[in-house]
């Protein structure tokens, strides 16, 4: 078997019982991603080769003397470009941060290069991470591992076509609206929204309103994605609101069952969510594959005012949103001109934004979470799908119309990733099945408890034992040509 087909945790062992060098494995990412990025377009910013085989040179010579970094030791990682990374701009997708060099790395990023990891270059995204499309004027469009002529989704959209065509084994991403759920989704692979608080957020502008995205991992495996969880997780008194727990390995045992786990099948919420056809009907025989195993799905819905959540919602996103545009637009010789009709409508819908509107919505938002913790003595788990659409043309920005309804925002075909964000809940995106044309990839979420992270894992263990298969399936080898994904968006 290639290096580049080894998820993280196999390449680790190999490194550290000396059977491949970190050389041998920074040589077969580079040879691979060399051959399908050009198509991809899914990593940017990438380091010279020579680089980063002199620091995979250095992390053969620790382990020639016995020291060893931690798990991720030699391991190539690309960094989404929300995070920073010393000697890579975070450009966010836009051409006003295009040379926007960080002084100092971000937690999650000090973590992951603390257990050995190299940092090859940043993974693609859309303009201010904005839309579940990952296209930008900077760096152009990622389309999907699966089927080039459609999205990949976003945020995390470069990170998730990287960990679907094996040119990272692993991936770290950030979610504010399903953005490491919806790319994981339609990549067939797996992305984890950690719990608020579980993955600190540093540095930021502001760190205590502003906890609704949060940083966390992706992966081809349960394990992997479970064991960088645990790399990026733990307390740090920068991050006021990071959850105050001793560091924890979050892996599930390798024989984890779903026997006697209660899950509430949430599906469209009582016709609340525009779905297109052949969505629910996937997640559906993914959750009577667990029930297979032991598992109690029951129907239910949320007994909440979701039109009024969804409201709710939509202020609390604008006013986190507009103040990273409005920063952008400060640089000198900016113009709205070089910012995305989407970024442009929340910085606008902020403007006459009041302090009592936004208390009425925290309030809001405060009973929702009460509410959700009382369904959660019912069951272990929630499930949703991840998207309510599949992967749309990689042309068009974003559904206009869903399931016969039209679209009132540009995020509304993905209201059903905001239920565990608003909340501060984990939720996890597993591959569940196929469009009825093999191309496009489906995912189930599953939201868990408060803090209920390492629920999900196990849960996302059983399931994999279950779906081994299914998991299994890649892309289709792409040809190693040129994309029109590199062209200015």
């Amino acid at each position: 078997m290639k290096l580049t087909d080894l998820d993280a945790h196999a390449l680790s062992e190999l490194i550290h019982t000396r059977q491949a060098s970190c050389r041998e494995v920074m040589s077969a990412f580079l040879a691979r991603i060399d051959a399908l990025n050009p198509r991809a377009n899914a990593i940017v910013n990438l380091a010279p080769a020579e680089r980063l085989l002199q620091q995979a040179d250095a992390r053969d010579a620790q382990l020639a003397r016995g020291e060893s970094m931690g798990w991720l030791h030699g391991i190539p990682q690309a960094i989404k470009d929300t995070g920073q990374a010393l000697g890579f701009p975070t450009t966010f997708g836009s051409p006003l941060l295009a040379q926007a060099l960080p002084a100092v790395d971000s937690l999650y990023v000090q973590r992951m290069k603390a257990a050995g990891c190299i940092v090859i270059g940043k993974t693609n995204m859309p303009e201010f991470g904005l839309g579940s499309n990952t296209y930008n004027p900077l760096f152009g469009r990622t389309p999907n591992a699966w089927d080039e002529t459609v999205t990949c989704g976003g945020s995390s959209g470069g990170a998730a076509v990287a960990l679907a065509l094996r040119m990272l084994p692993l991936a770290d991403g950030s979610d504010f609206m399903g953005s490491l759920r919806n790319p994981a989704a339609w990549s067939h692979v797996i992305g984890l929204r950690p719990s608020q608080g579980r993955v600190p957020g540093w540095p930021r502008p502001e760190l205590f309103v502003s906890q609704l995205a949060t940083d966390g991992p992706m992966g081809r495996s349960a394990r992997d994605v479970a064991r960088l969880l645990s790399t990026q997780a733990g307390f740090d008194a920068r991050a006021p609101l990071s959850l105050h727990e001793a560091a924890r390995d979050f892996v599930p045992p390798a024989d984890a069952s779903l026997r006697g786990l209660r899950i509430g099948w949430l599906a469209d919420l009582g016709g609340h969510l525009a779905m297109e056809d052949g969505i629910l009907d996937v997640c559906a025989a993914a959750l009577r594959r667990m029930e297979g195993d032991g598992a109690l799905v029951e129907p239910t819905t949320l007994d909440f005012d979701l039109d009024a959540l969804w409201q709710a919602w939509l202020l609390w996103r604008r006013a986190l949103v507009a103040p990273g545009v409005a920063a952008a637009l400060a640089q000198p010789g900016a113009t709205r001109a070089q910012v995305k009709p989407e970024a442009l409508w929340e910085l606008d819908q902020a403007g006459g934004l009041s302090n009592a509107d936004f208390m009425q919505a925290a309030a809001l938002r405060s009973r929702y979470y009460e509410h959700m913790r009382a369904l959660f003595t019912r069951f272990d788990l929630l499930a949703l799908p991840v998207t309510q659409c599949w992967p749309f043309p990689l042309e068009q920005a974003w559904p206009r119309t869903l399931g016969g309804r039209a679209m009132q925002t540009y995020h509304q075909w993905m209201e059903v990733t905001l239920y565990a964000t608003f909340a501060g809940l984990p939720a996890i995106s597993l591959p569940a099945g196929f469009h009825a044309n093999g191309r496009w990839p489906c995912g189930l979420q599953l939201i868990g408890p408060p803090q209920g992270d390492a629920q999900l894992l196990h849960a996302a263990q059983g399931y994999e034992n279950l779906a081994a298969s299914l998991m299994a399936r890649r892309p289709p080898e792409p040809a190693p040509a040129a994309f029109h994904g590199s062209e200015q968006a």
